[in-house]
This record gives structure tokens, sequence and C-alpha cells, in this order.
């Protein structure tokens, strides 16, 4: 598993820029002057927001980040520019008639009391001004995000596109609004599935998400399109290829507040770190379930992502598993269209027969799932002397084998539960068995999976390697 290494490579991030601000203090009264809670400040929070927070997204990320935007002749514009600098980001700002786009919002025990908003929407001779100005950033960048909130700064939308696509760039795009063919050209757009529908209408199946997104692709001649799902994760798009699922990686959702630009952020600085889209995409999602873990618009760090980073590979290169950590893997595996085999056995000893059937097995589908009888099973089977290696022993060895993906145990004598729980598309038994006799199989056709029986490899029996090696210890003890 390789970690997320910083890109010298410049992003440049092009947008609306905003200061957000907070007031929390205690409220224990009623204003006198009017039916409203007093709130006592004893603590300020200034952060980011919109276009500036992407940019620091990228900077946490240790990657060379500048942005781009319009801000007023005032002082959250000198708070907001220190704030950036202060992150390792670089600043390209146009001073604007119109005030710096602030949000105040008055906090007391977490909860959020009021917000009070300064912005007006920008001049277009402003919007003009950021387009000149970034002439020759766009030349040093190898990726460009444009994160439109609609406040007036990318006004000159076909412009920055046209010119970045020239000069070689990426051009990843926040959308805002339903109109996105004044995205024509770019490289990816990343709505969530909110803004997608508001664009191409309620999708009432995953079939008509799928047709409507590759004929957004068509229609605003994108390169990929990736839809952001809530807890369905996320969903890239990219012609002449199937549709590419990643499931969610949020163990717990506190905050949803600045996980796009998280997404936008290290999708950018995966891309210009050189990685494929599919791969940024999937580390970004892997971000994005750290950033809604916590509250506000926060960063998520190197060190935060790749710490996630070991513990995903991990689990996804771990193939002894508990039933709970395998059910989630089927759940990436399902949305990403592959097709799961499962068989059972004990496997008390691992003989060729075995190696022989798993690969074939394997051969049916595109993960192999072996579910292992428990020792207090295996003794029930086959006898109170029963089993030779015990069930760690046995898993471990089934999980060396290049055709196995994933072992998991079962404690009852049939796997029938077990293939219930997990519902894999194929089932396979080897022996002379009939489809009837096979445990589970009446789950798995009811589903519309199918069953199949292999042959064992003739001669080799785990019982039989036991009578060998007890007639061998015998030969012995006698001469």
């Amino acid at each position: 598993m390789k970690l997320f290494e910083p890109t010298q490579n410049q992003i440049l991030v092009i947008g609306d820029v905003m200061l957000d601000k907070y007031w929390h203090g205690s409220t224990d009264r009623i204003s006198p002057e009017a039916p409203v809670p007093v709130v006592k400040v004893n603590e300020v929070d200034v952060r980011a927001g919109g276009a500036a927070n992407v940019a620091l997204n990228i900077a946490a990320l240790h990657a060379n980040a500048m942005v781009a935007g319009l801000v007023g002749h005032d002082s959250e514009a000198g708070e907001l520019t220190e704030l950036l600098h202060s992150k390792g980001v670089q600043t390209r700002f146009v001073a604007a008639a119109q005030p710096t786009i602030t949000k105040l919002r008055i906090m007391s025990r977490h909860q959020q009391l009021l917000r009070l908003d300064k912005e007006e929407r920008f001049a277009a001779d402003s919007a003009a001004e950021v387009q000149r100005s970034t002439q020759i950033d766009l030349a040093q960048s190898s990726v460009v995000v444009l994160s439109d909130y609609a406040k007036g700064t990318l006004q000159q939308l076909s412009d920055f596109i046209a010119q970045a696509r020239e000069a070689g760039c990426q051009v990843l795009v926040d959308p805002k609004g339903s109109d996105f063919s004044k995205y024509r050209g770019a490289t990816l757009l990343t709505p969530n599935m909110a803004e997608f529908e508001a664009v191409v209408g309620r999708c009432h199946s995953e079939d008509e998400v799928i047709e409507r997104a590759f004929a957004l692709i068509d229609q605003v001649q994108l390169d990929a399109l990736l839809v952001t799902r809530s807890e369905k994760g996320m969903t890239l798009f990219i012609p002449s290829r199937e549709p590419i699922y990643f499931a969610t990686n949020a163990k717990a959702v506190f905050d949803v507040t600045g996980a796009g630009d998280t997404v936008i952020g290290t999708l950018a600085t995966g891309l210009a770190g050189g990685l494929s889209l599919e791969q940024a995409v999937e580390i970004a999602n892997i971000a994005a379930g750290i950033a809604v873990s916590k509250l506000g618009t926060d960063t998520v760090s190197l060190t935060e992502l790749n710490q996630a980073l070991e513990n995903y590979y991990g689990l996804e290169q771990k193939k002894v598993l508990s039933e709970e950590e395998l059910i989630k893997r089927l759940q990436r595996s399902r949305q990403q269209g592959e097709r799961v085999v499962f068989t059972n056995g004990c496997f008390d000893i691992l003989h060729p027969g075995h190696v022989s059937y798993l690969d074939h097995a394997k051969k049916l589908g595109d993960k192999l799932i072996v579910g292992v009888n428990s020792d207090a099973s295996v003794s029930r089977l086959k006898g109170p002397t029963r089993p030779i290696n015990d069930l760690n022993h046995r898993m471990h060895v089934l999980g060396g084998l290049a055709a196995v993906d994933w072992v998991v145990p079962f404690e009852e004598d049939t796997p029938a539960r077990l293939i219930a729980a997990l519902m894999p598309n194929i089932l396979v038994k080897g022996g002379d068995y009939t489809v009837d006799q096979i445990a589970g199989a009446d789950t798995v056709l009811a589903a519309g999976g199918e069953v199949k029986v292999l042959n064992f490899e003739e001669g080799f029996s785990t019982t039989g390697i036991i009578q060998a090696a007890h007639q061998a210890s015998l030969s012995k003890t006698t001469i």
C-alpha cells in the first residue's frame, strides 16, 4: 500500500472565497430589551470558506495551493488573507467594490442561534479582472479547481475552462445551479445527488441515474462525472466504461459542512501528484469520511489521511475476516459489480485436491469466500479427535492461497445462516452432492443466484492423509 504523497505541482483554485466567523458564548438570560437570548461571547473562531477552504484542504495535504478570487476593501479581506498565508496558501485576490463575503454565526452550547451574512453579488468587471490576473498562474499550474458558489466570481467560466485546458491543466468543477452547460469542456464535475437531479431531473432507479449521467457527460463534453451520494458513497462515470462505485467510508457523521471542499481538494491533489482519476477518487472518498466526522468546515491533514489509508488498505489486504468485516467488504464489492463465489468446508489438512478445487471455484466469479467450520463444529461432524489443526491455523493457511479472497468462520454444523447473511452470487460445493442436498442452496437460488457442484481431484482426502500418517506411525513403531 502506497501512502498519499505531497506534490510540488501547483494547484490553482479559482472561485468564491468567504470568511466564516463563529462567536461562541454562554446564554444565561433573556434580554430586557427584546425577547431574545443574551450571548456572552468568550471565544471567536475564524475560518476560510468556499474556494478558500478548498485551497486550505489542498495545503493541509502539503501540496502547493494558490487561490484566486474577489474580496472587498475591508478588514475581513485582511483576516482571510492572513489566515490563508499562515497555512501556506498563496493568494491572488482582486479587491472589488462589494464587501468580502462573510458569514457570522452566533453559537451557544453547540447550537447556532443566529447567522449574519455580509455579501453582494460581485460585478462583471471585477470578475473579468480575476480572469486577467490568473493568466500566468494558469500556465504554471497542473490542475485548476473552479469552486462555484454563484456569488459572481466565476462569470468568465468559459474563458477559464478554455484557457486552462489550452495550458494543459485538468479542470475540476464544484458546480452550482441548474445549468451545467456553462461548465462545458471541463475535465470533471463533482455535484452531489441533489445538484445532479436538479439538472437531469428526479431519478427513480439506478438505471436512470446511469443513463442520465452519461447523457450529461455527452451534452456538456466532460471527461468524467463524479456524483457524491451521501450514505451511498460516490459514483464515478467515465465514457465507454461501467460506472465505478465507491462505498462510503464514514464511520460517524457529525457535520457534512465543507465535505465537498475536502473531496475536490483531495481529488485535485491526487491528480496533480500523478494518480489516475479512479485512484484519486478512491482516496478523496476516504478523506470525505474523515471530514464528516468533524464539526464545521475543517481540513483533513496528511497524517490523518495516511492513517486512514493504512487502515483502509490494511483491511482490503486482510483475508481472514469476521462476519461483520466481510459484510462491509461485500458492500463495496457489489457496488463495483463483482460476482461473489462462496464455498465451505473443514479444510483440516489442506492438500492438492483442495487447492485444485478452490482454483476452479475462483474462476466462476470475481471474489471467492471460503467459510470454515469452527473447531467445535468439526468435532461434531468428524469426531472428538478432529480437527487436527485449530480454526486459526486452518483459516490462515487458506488465506495464503492466491485463489482465496476472504476466509470467514461459522459455528453451526452447516453454513446455511452464513450464506443467507452474505448472499453470494454463486454457491459451490465439492463432491457428488445434488443441489437439493447443499446447505443454503435454496436461499441462493431464490435470490437469483447459481449453485454449482465441482468434483474433487481424485486421490486426495483429509481422512486418507490422516489414515496414511497413522499407518506410517504404526510401521515405525513395529520396526
